[in-house]
């Protein structure tokens, strides 16, 4: 356990010091600083109910001779809590924070590794790129595309190219830029001598040393005076032109890379000098090695992107808005790949994964489900020490901007508490590292541990397609628990930007006014798992048991994002080929060795629907649903037929609806007529045996 500092912020704060069992401090971070060097002498861990005053606390532990016996650790009880509207009954979320704090950290995850040698382009117009290559060419190996002619400099410091740019795609420490040259002047080659502007009748030449093609009548005087260097070409041939770099700086208006997260390295601060100064700072300090989280973990034995050639699921490639996955197909079996480097642990492609493919890995889901439940758990039993029956609300909000949110929030409804409203006393915010990271699994298994509902805060700053993804699946969410008989629990709350605290503050005095909700169920046991499909199984298995309604015979019908369901089969069409059988992925489909049957576990279905593209005669389709756990789990024939065996040898080689199949479409055809219509009733075997007899 660890020592726990907690300061009521110069009595801001009306802290329980009793009920949170520990010593209130009123002024840790002045006077009272000598309670924090004593606990410094301690051999316990220390956690600090301040995260304003981080950096002092910092340097307090660098100053000491002591060494720690584990980082520090912050918690914000302020202004999530104790400088709210209801902060006089902020005591059990104020002890379900500090208990989160007081976790075991998250087992390390691999890391991704880049190298810059600070190869940097500057790729705009020539005025404003070239004064940026001056100030940073000292620094950085700096090289310049120009978009628009700008007066070059008279020294050859640094490397100048024109043209347009045709593709640039990479990350830090590994760009490729391709780009066409338009302009007669190679600046590659010009040695800027000025020969060519002195002797242009139609002054189309000036310092940036390219052609003004509009002014020139091809008078071709130039070309004879660069003669000697060859710098200028009216009918060049070979255009494109390639090169590597370590760094981007687009300052375009319309940047090459348009994504909201674009890759490390890159930046596109645009034609505003301040952006652009910002961006140059960021620049000098990226030279070096450098590494970072690997964010995601692939199992391909699960993965439903394709089989027998066909695409089946490509939620994740579709959701990435970094282009980090692709696909990749293998002698018929499709895979996705994901670049490691360009991926930006946005996590929504595990949030829309409906095999649990791709999962989310940092942290692993079971150990962010370990401190959801340790915060329900604490949150309710402080609750009900005070005789209060109060579910929280879990507030799930992206890590950096969304704790930025929040801390501005509860500034402002403490400074201007008629105009903002603070986090309600029931709401507990958890921040992960980006929001589109959780999904199906994690809030239902949320609701399962004890939270009444589950609340996303969007800052605005999202990937569109990450909003429209979160939508999708909160209302799948929402459709299972009406399914059986529960109220929508899974709400999104979408502010226009990270600065729009009003939208925050609307959604948290709603949520005041309406009260905290009761517990859906039961608080469940099971932990988390890596599969997100067993989560899922079990989440369902114990909201059935106590259902308010039970589920129809025939199923509930879930929208068509849903990744549970069954597949509806037109008998009369189906001639038990078992194409299917052999293009789906999850083994939910499975033939008879014995006789003509096909078999359906819809458990093991997650709605890819390969096996729909397979079918050749289009006799299957999805049918998202939900049925009782006891009816996915089992084994359904949905088709079967009689065998037809070889007129000649009595050998079963196929089905009888096959067969009748085959001979209505190929026994008006020529070939087929007389007795060559029987071969098509015997085996491969015995059809040999009868044509060499016919042919002697």
């Amino acid at each position: 356990m660890s020592q726990k500092l907690v300061c009521n912020c110069n009595g801001t704060m009306p802290l329980d010091a009793k009920a949170l069992g520990v010593t209130m401090h009123t002024s840790l971070c002045r006077q009272e600083v000598g309670s924090f060097l004593k606990a410094l002498d301690g051999n316990e861990p220390l956690v600090i109910a301040c995260t304003q005053e981080g950096a002092l606390f910092g340097e307090l532990v660098a100053q000491s001779e002591k060494p720690l016996v584990a980082p520090l650790r912050f918690v914000n009880i302020r202004e999530v809590a104790g400088w709210t509207q209801e902060a006089k009954s902020s005591g059990p979320k104020i002890a379900a924070l500090l208990a989160l704090a007081d976790m075991p950290e998250a087992e390390p995850v691999p890391v991704v590794n880049y190298e810059s040698l600070g190869r940097l382009l500057i790729i705009g117009s020539g005025n404003q790129a070239l004064a940026w290559a001056e100030k940073l060419s000292d620094s950085l190996d700096v090289s310049v595309l120009c978009t628009e002619p700008g007066a070059l400099p008279i020294t050859r410091n640094f490397p100048v190219y024109t043209g347009d740019v045709t593709k640039l795609d990479g990350y830090l420490g590994n760009f490729t830029v391709d780009w066409d040259l338009e302009n007669p002047i190679d600046p590659e080659m010009c040695t800027r001598c000025g020969a060519c502007i002195d002797v242009c009748p139609e002054n189309a030449i000036d310092d940036s040393f390219q052609i003004d093609l509009d002014k020139c009548q091809s008078h071709r005087a130039c070309v004879t005076a660069c003669a000697s260097i060859g710098a200028i070409a009216f009918d060049r041939v070979e255009r494109k032109r390639s090169s590597e770099f370590d760094l981007v700086m687009d300052m375009r208006t319309n940047p090459q890379m348009r994504m909201s997260q674009t890759p490390q390295g890159y930046f596109a601060p645009g034609k505003d000098p301040l952006e652009q100064a910002l961006v140059a700072n960021q620049l000098l300090g990226l030279i070096g090695e450098f590494e970072k989280p690997k964010y995601f973990a692939y199992n391909e034995k699960v993965c439903a992107h394709g089989r027998n050639g066909k695409v089946g699921c490509s939620a994740c490639i579709d959701v990435c808005s970094t282009g980090a996955i692709s696909s990749l197909f293998k002698g018929g079996l499709g895979s996705v790949e994901v670049n490691p480097n360009l991926c930006m642990g946005c996590g929504a492609c595990s949030t829309v994964c409906p095999s649990g493919a791709m999962r989310y890995n940092y942290p692993s889901v079971p150990h962010q489900g370990k401190e959801i439940k340790t915060l329900v758990r604490v949150f309710s039993e402080q609750s009900a020490k005070l005789k209060q029956s109060t579910a929280p609300t879990l507030l799930l909000h992206t890590l950096k901007l969304g704790t930025q949110m929040i801390d501005a929030l509860g500034r402002a409804a403490h400074l201007r508490p008629k105009q903002f409203e603070g986090l309600p006393a029931f709401v507990l915010p958890y921040g992960i590292e980006h929001i589109a990271s959780t999904g199906l699994d994690f809030w239902l298994g949320a609701l399962s541990y004890g939270f009444g509902e589950v609340v996303l805060l969007l800052s605005g700053d999202e990937d569109p397609t990450y909003r429209a993804a979160l939508e999708t699946q909160s209302n799948l969410a929402n459709a299972i628990l009406s399914a059986y008989g529960f109220d929508a629990r899974i709400q999104l709350v979408c502010a226009q930007s990270s600065d729009d605290l009003q939208a925050v503050s609307t959604a948290m005095g709603h949520l005041r006014q309406r009260g905290s909700l009761t517990a859906l169920c039961t608080p469940t046991t099971f932990g988390f798992s890596n599969q997100k499909r067993e989560t899922v199984e079990a989440v369902l298995e114990h909201l059935q048991k106590q259902a308010k309604t039970p589920l129809p015979v025939e199923g509930f019908a879930l929208p068509q994002s849903s990744l549970l369901g069954g597949l509806a089969i037109n008998k009369d069409a189906c001639t038990l080929c078992m194409s299917c059988v052999g293009s789906c992925p999850e083994g939910a489909l499975l033939d008879n060795l014995d006789e003509p049957k096909l078999s359906f576990i819809e458990k093991q279905c997650v709605q890819c629907g390969i096996c729909v593209q397979t079918c050749p005669e289009q006799a299957l389709a999805l049918s998202p649903r939900l049925l009782t756990v006891e009816q996915r789990k089992q084994k359904v024939e949905i088709n079967e037929t009689k065998p037809f065996h070889c007129i000649s040898c009595g050998k079963v080689f196929g089905t009888l609806k096959m067969v009748d199949l085959m001979l209505a479409k190929l026994g008006a055809h020529g070939a087929f007529a007389g007795p060559a219509l029987d071969r098509l009733k015997m085996c491969s075997d015995c059809r040999v045996v009868d044509m060499v007899k016919k042919e002697t």
